[in-house]
């Protein structure tokens, strides 16, 4: 008998505990069926491979290579609109330019700018910096959270309401909304962080406005400080954070989810929402959190983190489900495409350890050089693998984004406020070439029953 004492919100709960066995009972399947009926479970086959659902010519993986007729691993590379993320990250260096915008212009555009479009584009997106009138106050600042990502995705729909064109899916129209919005992301982020710091941590509030002369990268660091300060190697370490995590083919879950809702024919808030709401998954953007959250743990368990020793053996706790959450992984190590390498974090890696010098964080740093080099070998000793293991682009970004004095809070924020720029060059390529709505099969496995009328069911 339910507590008729009891709150709305508490008797939702009790109920909830009540029916939990009936569900656990009633949707559970024959995990054996799975096989006999070929699922590709999670859209991929057995050796992990992902079933192909679609085709882009936005961005490219690859992590195999054909050899007499065999799929045989390399090292992972990454291409947008056909450039390789090498040469793009050495060109925007050699040119001591911020990459961002002009990452974000090949990847919607198809095209690198010339030295005028950039012009053009970055000015555009500078002179966009704007929310409504009175936003921050009415919208940002109602109804705080620890969860930024929610505070995101209700900020974007919110933003809906202020179009007059919201469901117009004209190509330019739709290109004005994940223009608007690549551009104020990082003040929907930073300023849901300020109010939740200040509603709810009880520190100061700063809402500092974005300076239009100022880079992507520079406006988060400047608005997220409450002295607008920092160094110009921070700042280009988090715009090459940004570049690098700005897209990564149609099939990771965000990306595959703005295709999916895309091709319902929604807008545009919605569907920036629904990624939004894939990319806060911790088996998705919010990887990074784990990966700090884990190398603390280590720091507590381990007395000396310079021990090998001592590290392999807390490692291989994590994996014995004996160590931090007891989920059997080593955060940041393992990607469902590349097996021997993420050209990401190969090539994140040499600027984290050079923001480390600057942050006096060496010994950070080399801690978590160890374990990338340690946790391959343990991870294929300890378990039966159908491919490498190596360090993704989440197990140093983490450490990055800490070593910024970023909170913990706004880590896949910041990956939103990257990958929006491949979710809005999704969607349009979506809207151009969509045929049907994407709508793959489920196979039924449940009996057939014969109806009962209420008075004749069991009372069990």
């Amino acid at each position: 008998m339910m507590n008729t004492n009891a709150s709305p919100l508490d008797r939702l709960a009790i109920y909830a505990a009540a029916k939990e066995s009936n569900l656990l009972q009633n949707a559970k399947i024959d995990q054996t069926l799975y096989q006999t009926y070929g699922v590709k479970r999670g859209l991929r086959d057995q050796n992990g491979k992902g079933v192909l659902a679609g085709l882009t010519g936005i961005s490219e993986i690859q992590s195999y290579r054909e050899e007499n007729g065999e799929s045989v691993p390399c090292e992972g590379k990454l291409w947008y609109r056909g450039y390789n993320i090498v040469d793009l990250v050495d060109g925007v260096l050699e040119g001591h330019r911020y990459g961002f915008e002009e990452t974000a212009y090949l990847l919607l555009f198809g095209e690198l700018p010339n030295k005028e479009q950039l012009t053009e584009f970055v000015r555009t997106m500078a002179v966009s910096r704007t929310l409504p009138t009175n936003f921050v106050r009415d919208v940002v600042m109602k109804a705080p959270s620890a969860d930024m990502m929610n505070t995101l995705s209700r900020s974007v729909l919110t933003l809906a309401s202020y179009d007059d064109n919201v469901a117009d899916l004209a190509i330019a129209n739709v290109l004005r909304q994940c223009l608007m919005l690549i551009a104020v992301f990082p003040m929907l982020a930073v300023y849901g962080y300020q109010s939740y710091n200040h509603y709810e941590k009880d520190d100061s509030l700063y809402i500092h406005r974005p300076d239009e002369s100022l880079s992507t990268a520079e406006n988060l660091l400047r608005m997220l400080r409450p002295d607008k300060a920092y160094t110009e190697l921070e700042a280009r370490v988090l715009d090459l954070a940004l570049l690098l995590h700005m897209e990564h083919g149609g099939g990771n879950n965000s990306t595959f989810t703005t295709h999916v809702v895309t091709s319902s024919g929604t807008d545009t808030y919605s569907t920036v929402a629904a990624a939004l709401a894939s990319l806060k998954g911790p088996k998705h953007g919010g990887a990074n959190i784990k990966v700090v959250q884990m190398m603390a743990d280590l720091k507590r368990n381990v007395t000396d983190i310079s021990d090998e020793d001592a590290v392999s053996a807390y490692l291989k706790r994590l994996l014995s489900r004996e160590a931090f959450d007891r989920k059997g992984l080593i955060y940041g190590m393992g990607h469902a495409v590349y097996s021997i390498s993420d050209p990401r974090a190969t090539i994140f890696r040499g600027f984290v350890e050079q923001l480390a010098d600057e942050k006096h964080k060496k010994r950070e740093y080399s801690l978590y050089a160890m374990v990338e080099r340690l946790a391959p070998e343990i991870i294929a000793k300890e378990r039966h693998i159908y491919k490498g293991v190596s360090a993704n682009v989440d197990f140093y970004s983490g450490l990055t984004y800490s070593m910024l004095g970023i909170p913990e809070e706004l880590f896949t924020p910041i990956f939103a406020i990257a990958r929006i720029v491949g979710w809005s060059a999704h969607r349009i390529e979506e809207l151009i070439n969509m045929d049907k709505i994407i709508r793959p099969a489920y196979k039924a496995v449940m009996p057939n029953r014969a109806y009962k009328p209420l008075g004749e069911r069991s009372t069990d």
